[in-house]
């Protein structure tokens, strides 16, 4: 099964809802101790470089994990990007909003989310 990989976007690293969280803390322990493929963080996909970085890393056709802000607000950025690259939004991405919340709580809901995929812990 093709893992998941999981961007993490921290609205310009500026963004109070990020200060309970130590975000290296959290993207490290997600790409050591998550079944996941890759994880990075990226300081805005929802500008205009974001949306041509997103534009050219579809093209891998690469299911994501986005964790970021609220997820009706990514589908609606996200959408024709997903939509050119002949991806289905809804299908081969899951939002995640981690905003307000600490290392652990964000790294639980990205957890919980593999887990609802059917991926669970050392599948290599």
């Amino acid at each position: 099964m093709e893992k998941y990989g999981l961007i993490m976007c921290v609205c310009t690293g500026k963004c109070p809802g990020f200060h309970a969280m130590d975000i290296w803390d959290f993207i490290n322990r997600v790409r050591v101790e998550l079944p996941v493929e890759y994880g990075f963080i990226h300081p805005q996909l929802c500008e205009e470089d974001g949306d041509r970085f997103l534009a050219d890393f579809l093209k891998t056709h690469r299911r994501l994990i986005i964790a970021a802000c609220a997820p009706n607000m990514q589908k609606k950025l996200f959408k024709q990007s997903f939509k050119d690259a002949g991806l289905d939004i809804e299908k081969d991405a899951v939002m995640l909003d981690i905003r307000e919340m600490t290392t652990d709580s964000a790294f639980e809901k990205v957890e919980n989310a593999l887990k609802k995929l059917g991926f669970e812990g050392d599948e290599e």
